[in-house]
C-alpha cells in the first residue's frame, strides 16, 4: 500500500513539474528587446541575452560604401531624426547619427550598429537572425562577416521577405537556415499553406517564418508545412495567448519584443 502511494506521489509530482514547465518552444528577441530598448542597437541585442532569450533578430542594409549596418528602415529618420537613405550614405556618416536618444536619454549615444559589432555579442548555445532588408547584393558582404566572426554555421538564420535573397543564401552557405518571411494577413485572399510551400521548396528555404495570424496560421496549416519538412516561426507576438494559439499550431520559433517577459508568462 505504502509502495502504490509513493508510486501515486510521484507520479503525481512528475504531473505537477511537467504542467508548471513553459512550452518548447524558440523565444526571439525582435531587434533585440526592442520594447525595453531601442531597436537594432547594440544595448537592445545586449537586453535580449540578459532577458534570457534564445536568439535575436535584426535588420541589416547595405551602405553606399558596402558595409551591413544594422537599421529596419530604408532611411534612418524614424530613429535618428536625421533623414538619410542608407544606400546612399557611407557606414562613416551613419555612424555620426543617434539612434538611441529617440528611446530615452540613457540610451544617448547608442550608434547604428555594424553587422560585426552584433555578431560579437551573441553567446555561445545563442543564435542570430540576421534580416536582409534590401536585395541578394547583401549576401556576401554577410557571408564576409559571418566567415570573419566567431559564430559557428548553426548560430546564424537568414531570413527575408525577398525569395531571392534566400535563394542567394542557400546557393552561398547551405549550410546556413534560411527562411522565407510572409506575412498572411496582407489584403486579398491570403497565399495558402500548399502555395507557400512550393515556393520554400524551389528557393530552398529551410522553413517559412509567417505573421502570427490565426485566422490562417492554425495546427492545419502548420500540420502541412511540417510535413513537408519546414521550419515554422511567427511574427511578431507580444501576447500570451496568441502565443499560445501559435505554439498550438506547431510553431517552433516566436519572435517578439519582449523576450524575458513573454517567456515568464508562457512559464505561468
Amino acid at each position: 500500500m505504502l509502495r502504490m502511494l509513493a508510486a501515486l506521489m510521484t507520479a503525481l509530482a512528475a504531473t505537477t513539474a511537467t504542467a508548471a514547465e513553459p512550452p518548447k518552444v524558440e523565444i526571439v528577441g525582435h531587434r533585440g528587446a526592442s520594447f525595453d530598448a531601442p531597436e537594432n542597437t547594440v544595448a537592445a541585442i545586449k537586453l535580449a541575452w540578459e532577458q534570457k532569450a534564445d536568439a535575436s533578430e535584426f535588420d541589416v542594409y547595405l551602405t553606399k560604401d558596402g558595409k551591413l549596418v544594422v537599421i529596419h528602415d530604408s532611411t534612418t529618420k524614424r530613429t535618428t531624426g536625421t533623414d538619410l537613405k542608407v544606400a546612399g550614405t557611407t557606414l562613416e556618416e551613419l555612424r555620426k547619427l543617434d539612434a538611441g536618444k529617440w528611446k530615452g536619454e540613457k540610451f544617448s549615444g547608442e550608434k547604428l550598429p555594424t553587422l560585426e559589432e552584433m555578431l560579437a555579442t551573441v553567446p555561445t548555445g545563442k543564435r542570430v537572425f540576421i534580416e536582409i532588408k534590401c536585395g541578394p547584393e547583401a549576401v556576401p558582404e554577410m557571408d564576409r562577416v559571418l566567415n570573419a566572426s566567431k559564430l559557428k554555421p548553426e548560430q546564424a538564420c537568414v531570413i527575408s521577405f525577398n525569395a531571392d535573397v534566400v535563394a542567394a543564401s542557400k546557393k552561398l552557405r547551405p549550410d546556413l537556415q534560411a527562411l522565407w518571411i510572409v506575412s498572411l494577413s496582407t489584403k486579398g485572399k491570403p497565399k495558402t499553406a500548399e502555395e507557400l510551400i512550393a515556393k520554400a521548396k524551389e528557393i530552398k528555404a529551410d522553413g517559412l517564418d509567417l505573421s502570427a495570424t490565426p485566422a490562417v496560421l492554425d495546427k492545419a496549416f502548420g500540420d502541412k508545412v511540417k510535413a513537408a519538412g519546414l521550419k515554422l516561426y511567427v511574427w511578431t507576438v507580444d501576447d500570451v495567448e496568441l502565443a499560445r494559439k501559435m505554439i498550438a499550431a506547431g510553431v517552433e520559433s516566436i519572435t517578439t519584443n519582449r523576450p524575458g517577459w513573454l517567456r515568464e508568462q508562457l512559464a505561468k
